[in-house]
């Protein structure tokens, strides 16, 4: 008799040694999504990403190039920026001692140290971070010797090339702070059984049994969902104020794709504009999630361009999960918990969880069939 595929132990969730495995057999040594290239749009502009114990500035340098960095000065140790986002003008330089690096991470001046015998600036830039893009969307990883983006992202490119993703520009940007395990965000964004109880407008707008999934793969899940008659794009009313993508054909122009790229990329793509989500776990029980809207320059470019529909649409609908995650979050962290089974529709669930437990050497008979 076949194995009932069930929920993962509470510890999973709720055990600090649990998370800081994810950590590092994870978080520190996959590719994570952490922003997109044209938010990087002039010499010095960086992002600050935190992220399995470290701190990692995203820099476009002076040649060009996107350079990530430790946000660690090589002198003494400290944290060179504290904020999130913004430019570096010309150079990044400790605020603690004044060690100034250039954009490309080459330690430029180190204020006492020519009298210091043997010293060789050269000796001492940034600590470098992989850095690569796939179609305007930046990752990052942690490794020393990380195998190429590529591999990681197997046949997404070719999957998602007409959405032409690198052509489109941000619009609107939300910070939210949720109080519950990254994983559970994974998975409530991976089924819509849900759909009828917690989002009421969501569920005007799909079949919520409709989804028409991809078979899993080592680094990703996800699928698509058609429109309910009348519904051309997710918005507040359901209709479409902008033009469709131009490099949209067919079924692409019907429906809306939902993937999670492991482990970190939340890809919503529409007919006519593209959420991404990125989550960066905090603790066992604090996930930072940065959710940004992109729409095509030629659509943003017209005096009539709207977005808030869209926005708004969204931002209702991702409270409502958030919500649900940190109740969820509540239930497993409490005694009465138990790994529960999943239907057949939460398959992806269940493989997202073999996945994590393949990661981490975790594993355990009645979390396995």
């Amino acid at each position: 008799m076949p194995h009932v595929r069930t929920t993962l132990p509470s510890r999973a969730y709720i055990d600090s040694e649990w998370f800081a495995l994810e950590m590092e057999r994870v978080f520190a040594r996959m590719w994570l999504a952490a922003g997109r290239a044209d938010q990087l749009d002039h010499p010095g502009a960086f992002l600050r990403r935190d992220v399995a114990g470290a701190s990692v500035l995203i820099v476009r340098a002076a040649d060009g190039s996107i350079r990530a960095h430790h946000n660690v000065c090589r002198h003494r140790g400290t944290g060179l920026c504290t904020e999130p986002r913004g430019t570096f003008h010309g150079s990044i330089q400790c605020p603690y001692h004044a060690w100034t690096y250039g954009l490309d991470g080459r330690l430029m001046a180190a204020p006492q140290m020519d009298e210091v015998a043997g010293f060789d600036r050269s000796e001492f830039p940034l600590r470098q971070v992989a850095c690569q893009t796939w179609d305007g969307h930046i990752f990052i990883n942690l490794s020393d010797t990380p195998a190429p983006l590529a591999a990681q992202l197997g046949d997404l490119p070719a999957r998602f090339a007409p959405w032409a993703m690198s052509d489109l520009r941000l619009a609107h940007r939300i910070d939210y702070d949720v109080a519950t395990n990254w994983k559970l965000v994974v998975q409530n964004y991976n089924e819509c059984l849900h759909c009828p109880v917690i989002h009421p407008l969501l569920n005007r707008m799909h079949h919520y049994l409709g989804a028409e999934n991809v078979p899993s793969a080592e680094t990703y899940c996800g699928g698509a969902m058609g429109f309910k008659d009348g519904v051309e794009t997710l918005s507040t009313d359901g209709k479409r104020r902008r033009d469709l993508l131009p490099g949209l054909r067919g079924r692409d122009r019907e429906v809306v794709n939902y993937f999670a790229i492991y482990p970190n990329f939340l890809l919503t793509l529409h007919p006519d504009y593209m959420m991404t989500i990125t989550i960066w776990p905090q603790d066992c029980g604090r996930t930072k999630l940065v959710a940004e809207w992109h729409f095509h320059p030629d659509e943003m470019a017209k005096k009539d361009f709207v977005f808030a529909d869209a926005i708004d649409f969204w931002d209702r609908t991702n409270r409502e999960d958030w919500a649900i995650s940190e109740q969820s979050y509540l239930g497993i962290s409490s005694r009465g918990y138990q790994p529960g089974p999943y239907s057949e529709r939460e398959k992806q669930l269940w493989e997202f969880d073999q996945f994590v437990l393949s990661k981490i050497g975790h594993g355990d008979p009645e979390t396995r069939s």
